[in-house]
């Protein structure tokens, strides 16, 4: 007797098989699950069903089906794959779950009706397919990263990485603000853009690049100061902020117009060898909380005015653009309440535990009463510079 053999009297012994009739019963009280291939799945399935594609049923089903006292119907082409993935399924826990005999090809000679696979889950498998073999993103990750809108505040420096390392991932929506243009000393750091398109503006040029890269992505383009009149228009819908400026007016409203809607921003800063990453909003601490006092200007040089290494804003926008994408996929194990540290040139990584500040001038008020403007600084009128 073969090993497959085996298996399948074993599985039978613990799983109840059901015939398309009775499966088609009370289909609004089940959870259907079809355990095909993407390829297969694309042909077609089950109104409703989740595709969880077999070899990778034991690291997604918890995370998509919470309840193991549910109701469950797992369907494959024939009957085979689903039986022993009900088998597995029982032993994880799940009290019942059912497989259908016979597969989709039974449902169909029956007249059963299928419906298209979810728009959100058409994608080129092909262009992630290294992302879509991580456990903790797989289909369901990547048919969220394709729903997801990103605000990104600022080409430059930190903006270049962060925009082509989203775009890459297959971000649906990325949304570019910028309002300066190309400037040969930019090239240096600022990878996005390229000598032949000196004196072009920024977000124009970060289009060609990124619509290069990935043709998939929806690329909106702003060129204009980032002021609170266009963050009430932008903000409220996008799911997270990149905040990739590189001065503190810009850095401070940006915060507070988070607070207000409600929204996530990473933050990102560099400065010569040295650079940090952190995630403010939610349930940890906001920008303000950390920061509560802008520096003066001769405390706080930008990079034009100190320096960088160019290599320096990469390492820090993948890491703003790793903890983007951990966000939109509802990962756990980012920098919410802590900031990253690095220091380049003596390779030191520091992780910093960050607190709120039960006292700040920001996320301690109400979001509708928070204030736009900071003391002596007309933070309403902020220009972009994404160095």
């Amino acid at each position: 007797m073969s090993h497959l053999v085996r298996l399948l009297e074993q599985a039978r012994r613990m799983v109840h098989e059901v015939d398309v009739a009775t499966a088609s019963l009370d289909a609004t009280a089940r959870v259907i699950i079809d355990c095909r291939e993407p390829e297969e799945s694309r042909t077609g399935v089950i109104s409703g069903a989740l595709c969880i594609p077999r070899g990778l049923l034991e690291s997604k089903v918890e995370r998509l089906v919470t309840d193991k006292g549910q109701s469950i119907v797992v369907y494959c082409a024939s009957g085979i794959r689903s039986l022993l993935a009900a088998k597995t399924m029982h032993e994880m826990g799940y009290r019942q779950v059912v497989s259908l005999a016979g597969g989709i090809e039974a449902w169909k000679a029956a007249g059963g009706q299928l419906s298209q696979m979810h728009e959100d889950f058409q994608f080129d498998r092909e262009r992630y397919l290294s992302q879509l073999k991580l456990p903790e993103l797989g289909e369901a990750g990547q048919a969220r990263l394709k729903r997801s809108r990103v605000l990104i505040i600022g080409a430059g420096g930190l903006g270049s990485p962060v925009a082509l390392y989203l775009a890459a991932a297959g971000v649906g929506t990325l949304t570019l603000v910028d309002n300066d243009t190309v400037d040969k000393s930019n090239l240096q750091r600022q990878i996005l853009h390229t000598t032949d398109r000196i004196g072009l503006a920024k977000v124009e040029s970060a289009w060609i690049a990124l619509r290069a890269l990935n043709p998939d992505v929806k690329i909106d383009r702003l060129q204009r100061r980032f002021d609170f009149a266009l963050a009430q228009r932008v903000v409220p819908d996008h799911d997270i902020v990149i905040d990739g400026t590189d001065n503190f007016a810009t850095r401070y409203l940006v915060n507070r117009v988070c607070h207000r809607f409600g929204k996530r921003c990473v933050h990102g800063s560099v400065y010569q060898w040295q650079g940090q990453v952190a995630v403010f909003g939610g349930e940890g601490p906001c920008y303000e909380c950390v920061f509560p006092v802008a520096p003066s200007g001769e405390m706080a040089p930008n990079c034009a005015e100190g320096g960088v290494l160019g290599a320096v804003t990469g390492v820090v926008g993948a890491a703003m653009a790793s903890e983007a994408l951990k966000l939109l996929c509802g990962i756990d194990g980012g920098l919410i309440g802590a900031m990253a540290n690095f220091d380049l040139k003596s390779m030191d990584f520091v992780r910093l535990k960050l607190e709120r500040d039960p006292h700040c001038k920001c996320c301690s008020m109400p979001r509708e009463a928070a204030p736009m403007e900071l003391p002596g600084t007309s933070v309403a009128a902020c220009v972009v510079e994404g160095r």
